[in-house]
């Protein structure tokens, strides 16, 4: 084999080295290293997860499902999502939704949204999706968020100030 020829299979296989390593690196879905360390901590990735910039993009034929408790969603919301709840769900918020619908569920951080998620999949709905950081990262992407009555709000319930802490955007009233 020439030197030329060599030299091209070294450049080949590090390409291919590169392009494999940098496929191996991981998504980040939060803006904060350590709050993206603590989501990545509590969820076992059993419902595929969206992040905010891609639930943001989707068009309107999402349905946006909130899996927190009614007083936290009282306080502010994603705009357009339904209260279905965690501890007692409203199931009959599904009885809209056709069985391949894309159906988003959030938190506070995706915990119980992905716990939600695998009971909606165990339905037979085949599009649902966990959103990753949920309404702590939608905050502290200083998206819009409404309260009970459908009017802007500024504030988030972060259920105690142990998990407020995860909620860093200066301009959002945390409530607990």
């Amino acid at each position: 084999m020439d030197l030329t020829n060599y030299i091209k299979k070294i450049l080949i296989a590090a390409l291919v080295l590169f392009t494999v390593a940098m496929q191996a690196q991981p998504i980040s879905y939060c803006n904060d290293p350590k709050f993206e360390d603590k989501v990545s901590s509590v969820l076992s990735f059993s419902v595929p997860v969206v992040s905010v910039t891609d639930l943001e993009s989707m068009d309107d034929d999402v349905y946006i499902l909130d899996a927190r408790e009614s007083e936290e969603y009282d306080v502010s919301h994603i705009p357009g999502a339904k209260y279905i709840g965690y501890d007692k769900p409203d199931w009959s918020v599904l009885d809209d939704i056709p069985s391949d619908g894309k159906i988003v569920l959030y938190c506070s951080v995706g915990y119980r949204s992905e716990k939600l998620g695998e009971k909606v999949q165990a339905k037979g709905y085949s599009n649902v999706y966990n959103l990753y950081g949920s309404i702590f990262e939608w905050a502290n992407e200083g998206l819009p968020l409404v309260d009970k009555n459908g009017d802007n709000t500024k504030a988030v319930h972060t259920w105690n100030k142990r998990w407020s802490q995860w909620v860093t955007n200066p301009s959002v009233e945390k409530i607990w």
